[in-house]
């Protein structure tokens, strides 16, 4: 089932092509906690240039992933809509398993605190149950 599909989440936050990295959303509790989805294609643009040979999808963009999917939540809040939350930081980021076209990316982010315009949130990407990706992010609210 899906929550929201590209369009709706396109409605949230202002990415777009190629750096708008969430396809949909399919669980979400708004300013809690959100579950997203990005299927990887041998046609991402960035397998042209990131290790051509061995196409492994950049570590900065599934943190990127994570922060979007957050910020989906946090965005969805009725006093945040139209806001644009900004990615201002990662701690223990820990990268567990390359990310390769024909994976499924489910992108896992709980709110962990929000005060004011600045929050954080713990994160995680698993592939097909295993752990790829898992780290802490905070963000900051344009008022």
């Amino acid at each position: 089932m899906n929550l929201l599909n590209i369009e709706e989440i396109k409605e949230i936050i202002p990415h777009r092509y190629p750096f708008l990295l969430i396809d949909k959303v399919i669980e979400m509790e708004v300013g809690k906690s959100t579950h997203a989805v990005k299927c990887i294609s041998a046609t991402e643009p960035w397998f042209q240039g990131h290790f051509p040979d061995h196409n492994v999808m950049p570590g900065v963009l599934l943190i990127e992933a994570m922060a979007q999917a957050g910020a989906v939540s946090i965005l969805s809040i009725p006093e945040n809509k139209g806001k644009i939350a900004f990615f201002s930081g990662i701690k223990n980021a820990k990268f567990r398993r390359e990310v390769v076209p024909g994976d499924k990316l489910d992108i896992y982010v709980e709110i962990i605190k929000i005060r004011k315009n600045f929050g954080s949130g713990s994160g995680k990407i698993c592939c097909d149950g295993e752990l790829c990706v898992e780290g802490e992010i905070s963000f900051f609210i344009e008022a």
